[in-house]
């Protein structure tokens, strides 16, 4: 199992680095991503810590561990900029929150993140079809997640990912241990989004893949 949307103290979540990928090691992960809630204000506070501890205590855990930002309630404006400054400062991954149901999102941060290149639009909610159409042509990845709330649109998100063919990856936007759940509960969430057994496990090799381009990133 791979999750590359996880928080930590150094946003909302309730546990400290270390402890979040040893847990995450223990429920059966192989890879984790830690991308915190960022913004212009926060976003090299993150980087700045989170980096050095994926980079040389990372292995010592068993799992491979990449350090990334949640770009959160961004105006779209501002994104592809900080999209850029991400990266620029050595960012694995850049995941942004997308437009979900259940928190008062810009509209417009869905096609901004798409345009920006982003690595993972999270829970981007009632996605239109021309957003989804577009992250298909780019190679962005769309999140099913796991979490409450969020979860609410996985069908929609995976029946327009579907008639697209843009790529879906599973995560737990995990802020708590009991957040990290196991392969079974993992699948039946994707299954009980609509996804057939054959795409659960393309979604689980899009997330592969998007390990592989990280890995290849540090070697660059």
């Amino acid at each position: 199992m791979i999750d590359l949307h996880t928080h930590t103290v150094f946003s909302d979540g309730e546990l400290i680095p270390a402890e979040l990928v040893r847990r995450a090691r223990v429920a059966g992960y192989q890879a984790i991503g830690i991308s915190d809630h960022a913004d212009s204000s926060n976003l090299e506070l993150i980087l700045n810590n989170i980096l050095p501890f994926a980079r040389n205590d990372g292995h010592f855990f068993d799992i491979n561990v990449f350090c990334g930002v949640e770009l959160t309630h961004v105006p779209p404006g501002l994104i592809g900029d900080l999209v850029e400054r991400a990266r620029a400062k050595g960012a694995d991954h850049v995941v942004v929150h997308g437009e979900t149901v259940v928190e008062p999102v810009a509209e417009g941060t869905n096609l901004a993140a798409i345009e920006a290149g982003v690595d993972i639009l999270a829970h981007p909610g009632l996605i239109s079809e021309v957003e989804v159409e577009l992250a298909a042509r780019r190679g962005i990845c769309l999140e099913i997640t796991t979490r409450k709330g969020h979860s609410l649109t996985n069908g929609h998100v995976v029946s327009l990912a579907r008639k697209y063919g843009a790529k879906l990856v599973i995560n737990n936007d995990a802020h708590a241990p009991g957040d990290l759940i196991g392969l079974d509960m993992r699948r039946k969430v994707a299954l009980g989004a609509g996804m057939s057994f054959e795409e659960y496990e393309q979604a689980e090799q899009n997330s592969r893949q998007l390990v592989q381009r990280m890995m290849n990133r540090k070697k660059g």
